[in-house]
């Protein structure tokens, strides 16, 4: 069973907690209003007597003309490409109703590789039914009170942070308990 879900992170840091001296609340100013974002896209992948696995694509956008503003449906093809060729083995694919998951391309793709690929869709809105979000959830966390100076620093924290969940499959475990869904073998 894989899991997908996509995400991303601007140059504005999301609300964290911190500690502080008493009395005298932190204050970080963070400059780049506008000026990039980081987006991601996850899988998370389960299967009864295997250790879970994780794989993730980033991609920046800087505003540059012409350039692709997140993940594209050829994204998601090459990644699922890639987990199949790591996995060795097919793929039962859930996500969400995300507009990209539904264009002609992609379910092109689905058809002609339907010998290794099925895909099945969340119910709308069921964000708390994906083990990736809460993968998602780990990597904000991680970053929280992440004053970047540039948006590269971001990309270098986020592919830290997937990296090291990546190397702990009790985190993505974790991630699918807490969905309360459970693998039956």
């Amino acid at each position: 069973m894989v899991f997908e879900d996509e995400a991303g992170q601007s140059m504005t840091p999301p609300r964290a907690r911190s500690w502080g001296r008493k009395g005298i609340t932190p204050v970080v100013r963070v400059r780049g209003r506008g000026s990039g974002r980081v987006s991601i896209a996850g899988l998370t992948c389960y299967k009864t007597g295997k250790r879970s696995r994780m794989f993730y694509s980033i991609r920046e956008y800087r505003g540059r003309k012409g350039e692709p503003k997140g993940i594209g449906w050829r994204d998601l093809r090459d990644l699922l490409v890639r987990a199949h060729i790591q996995l060795g083995g097919p793929i039962v694919l859930v996500w969400d109703n995300l507009r990209m998951h539904l264009v002609e391309p992609l379910r092109e793709f689905f058809s002609a590789h339907a010998d290794w690929i099925t895909v099945f869709q969340l119910p709308n809105y069921s964000p708390d039914l994906n083990p990736q979000e809460g993968i998602w959830s780990l990597v904000k966390r991680d970053i929280g009170n992440l004053a970047a100076a540039n948006l590269g620093q971001i990309t270098r924290a986020v592919k830290r942070r997937l990296k090291q969940i990546q190397y702990r499959p009790d985190l993505v475990d974790g991630c699918l308990d807490g969905t309360g869904l459970i693998m039956d073998g």
